[in-house]
């Protein structure tokens, strides 16, 4: 099983030669080459996502009983037809009152949202949780807080979870440890596999293809997955870039008992 999580840049006319309507294409290219079986994307407006699922006809768009907002980015799952059966799945709003559209707290400096889906695999019934989040930016507080709420929704699970995105945050930093912590039980597939944490594990590019920061964007197990592989993917069309983060991508064995 293939996994990646892709943040698409949203749609700002600013970006120039850069701007959606010119790179929206790469993006499916992208896509359509590596053919994950799910992908987590962030900061999609409703017509970017809309987009995706017009020229990805293989992938679901899961958008369950999500209240439309054309200038609210959205992180979404796009899961591939032909790989799972998908059932229940909801966002909510990573604040003191989920329920609530658009709703903020502590320090964010933007409304912040996850979305999962609950699926099982056609061939082996096996089910499982996918997520998909993107942590604020700016406050530090209100990503450990979103954090927090992500990881308690987590350790409520029977199935094993799945977890990507945009996480605004450092290997090793409180965030990343309260993800990756006993309660959570999830490991982050860039360690298991011992690569270094140096640029060419960094994510944000900023449409340079040179690669600053951080590792920023994460893929997050439970421990009935081995990871086979992980890739920082780095495709460009004649020096053009998909978006201005390079999404990154696993692949993973399902560990059956028995």
């Amino acid at each position: 099983m293939r996994v990646m999580t892709f943040n698409l840049r949203f749609e700002n006319d600013r970006d120039g030669p850069n701007a959606w309507v010119y790179r929206r294409g790469l993006i499916a290219e992208v896509i359509n080459r590596q053919r994950p079986s799910v992908i987590g994307t962030q900061e999609g407006r409703w017509n970017q996502l809309l987009y995706l699922r017009d020229h990805l006809p293989d992938y679901h768009l899961h958008a369950p009983q999500r209240v439309i907002d054309s200038t609210c980015q959205y992180p979404t799952l796009f899961i591939r037809k032909l790989d799972f059966h998908v059932g229940e799945g909801r966002d909510f709003w990573l604040s003191k009152t989920p329920d609530v559209h658009r709703s903020k707290d502590w320090d964010s400096a933007f409304p912040r949202m996850m979305s999962y889906a609950s699926v099982r695999l056609h061939e082996s019934e096996e089910a499982f949780w996918f997520a998909v989040t993107h942590l604020d930016h700016r406050g530090a507080r209100a990503r450990y807080e979103q954090a927090r709420m992500i990881a308690s929704w987590i350790e409520k699970r029977n199935e094993p979870v799945i977890l990507m995105g945009d996480f605004n945050d450092v290997p090793g930093s409180p965030v990343h440890k309260l993800l990756v912590g006993s309660g959570t039980g999830l490991l982050d597939t860039w360690q298991v596999l011992g690569r270094e944490e140096d640029s060419m594990s960094f994510t944000h590019h900023g449409f340079t293809g040179v690669p600053h920061d951080s590792r920023i964007d994460w893929i997050l197990t439970g421990p009935q997955f081995k990871i086979v592989d992980a890739k920082v993917v780095r495709d460009h069309f004649d020096d053009r870039y998909p978006s201005d983060h390079f999404p990154y991508m696993v692949d993973l064995d399902i560990l059956r008992s028995g």
